[in-house]
């Protein structure tokens, strides 16, 4: 080999050293921030006539494991969305109160049985008649807390689209510009490393608002495929996905006939396709679950208020003194939003012995309670019929003698029709109340169950990335000394050959 060769082969592998040490030294530096990778920056050996001549730097790439960054994102998405529904059930099951405490629906229903016994032992004490009462009004009250809470969460999930659909046209918007540079810079045959580790952050946030899956392209380019097949358009400065903003009562729902609006992808409704992430979560919450929660809230605040009615005691109305008919489907009927709107009969408060003689006479009808009469002012303190009838039928589980309460609804329920309850099989009001606190609070533990297994999924799969993937800062040190060791070779190699060169020249002169 030549003294010009050995000089050219030494030159460029103390540039190819000069790289690495570089990338050695960004690499410690940047250990610590989150999403950088460990890169990578090899040697390619250049050759003439098959004889050695040095090698040429390649572009700096990452080390990464692609199927491990496509886990992790999936696990952050599960608990984006477990996180979301937790904290939207958490003010639900919180409106429910205590079942230990006996201040839950199912207790109260308990609380205000055990007044109605108390009167019955002495009907004619105003007290214990005023008791009744005040029962009646804070069951009421606990009603009316656990639909309001419900409306608030389904709100709030409402709230939490608009602001998911922002973000999510943000980060794509991002993604499709890092697209295009990296499709520029691969094409020179310069790194893209440090974009795509930007890119995969952004992915990994498009991925707690959708679950999705990353498509790579030979260009360096990436397609973007969520859960249902909706390919996520990917177009800088662009807002594929809108959403109206609105108000969500009891009786509002999305889909054929409704008032809420949908997600529009490109000014199609891909509302019901949406799944994983805060978006999917916050979407089923507001048109499936939540529904479902008021439905089962109304279902028991009417029973309630129709099992009284029937037996000749009109104890609750809403404002406008309507008991609804729980022989009717829920859908569009006057069981929508009861729970908000059930309160204690204002004559009832007004003149609390209504509790013992009764508000309106019942008539006798095939399959329905037996007749009753109001007991008359001038009635015997001791008169206890009403208080009977509604011990055995309104507390039990049949209408009449013989005559089984209509059923609690379980299917056909929300706004729409379209939902169904768990809660099925149950005939007396407390044991419905009674389940009904147990599923509703049973669903936020169900979410904080998932959310933490999530979390665990997510840690363990971002210690293996570390581990795989990440910048291990000891190992780049020592990498670092070989790297200068090799240098300080090639700088004396270069030294000798320097000298050879001024030896020769010596010789001529």
């Amino acid at each position: 080999m030549g003294l010009d060769l050995a000089f050219t082969v030494a030159r460029s592998g103390l540039r190819l050293l000069e790289r690495q040490m570089a990338r050695t030294s960004n690499d410690i530096a940047n250990a610590g921030v989150e999403g950088h990778t460990r890169k990578v920056l090899e040697g390619r050996t250049l050759t003439a006539a098959g004889t050695g001549i040095g090698v040429r730097s390649q572009p700096v790439a990452r080390d990464v494991d692609l199927a491990l960054i496509a886990a992790q994102d999936r696990a952050k998405g599960d608990v984006a969305a477990g996180a979301l529904r937790e904290d939207l059930l958490r003010g639900v099951e919180a409106a429910h109160g205590s079942p230990e405490n006996g201040d839950s629906v199912g207790g109260l229903m308990g609380g205000l049985r055990d007044a109605i016994v108390a009167l019955r032992e002495a009907p004619a004490d105003a007290i214990r008649r005023s008791t009744v009462v005040t029962a009646a009004e804070t069951l009421a009250d606990r009603l009316n807390s656990v639909s309001a809470a419900i409306g608030e969460a389904r709100q709030q999930a409402q709230d939490a689209m608009r602001t998911e659909v922002e973000a999510l046209n943000a980060n794509l918007s991002s993604i499709a510009g890092l697209n295009d540079a990296i499709r520029r810079e691969a094409a020179s045959g310069r790194s893209t490393a440090e974009l795509e580790d930007q890119r995969d952050q952004l992915i990994g946030q498009v991925s707690e608002s959708l679950d999705l899956t990353v498509i790579r392209r030979s260009n360096g380019e990436v397609t973007l495929v969520a859960r249902g097949g909706i390919t996520l358009p990917l177009e800088e400065g662009g807002r594929p996905f809108t959403l109206a903003d609105a108000t969500v009562g009891s009786g509002a729902w999305h889909g054929n006939g409704g008032t809420l609006p949908g997600v529009m992808l490109e000014g199609i409704d891909v509302t019901r396709r949406l799944a994983g992430g805060r978006l999917g979560a916050a979407a089923e919450l507001r048109d499936a679950t939540l529904p479902r929660m008021q439905a089962e809230a109304d279902v028991a605040a009417s029973q309630l208020a129709y099992r009284m009615e029937a037996q000749g005691l009109r104890l609750f109305t809403d404002d406008a003194g309507t008991v609804p008919d729980v022989t009717q489907p829920y859908a569009g009927s006057a069981m929508v939003g009861f729970a908000g709107a059930i309160r204690v009969n204002p004559d009832v408060v007004a003149d609390p012995a209504l509790v013992r003689d009764g508000t309106h006479a019942v008539v006798a009808a095939p399959g329905g309670p037996t007749a009753f009469t109001p007991n008359a002012a001038t009635g015997p303190a001791g008169f206890a019929t009403l208080l009977d009838r509604v011990l055995d039928f309104t507390f039990g589980a049949e209408l009449a003698a013989g005559t089984p309460q209509p059923g609690f609804a379980s299917g056909a329920l929300g706004p729409d029709g379209t939902l169904s309850s768990p809660l099925s099989g149950l005939r007396t009001l407390e044991d419905y109340g009674s389940a009904l606190v147990a599923e509703q609070a049973g669903t936020r533990a169900a979410a904080t169950a998932t959310k933490e297994r999530a979390e665990g999924l997510r840690d363990v799969l971002g210690a293996r990335l570390q581990q795989r993937s990440g910048v291990d800062v000891d190992k780049e040190v020592a990498s670092m000394v070989q790297l200068q060791t090799a240098y300080s070779v090639n700088a004396r190699v270069i030294s000798t050959i320097q000298a050879m060169w001024d030896a020769l020249f010596g010789a001529v002169r």
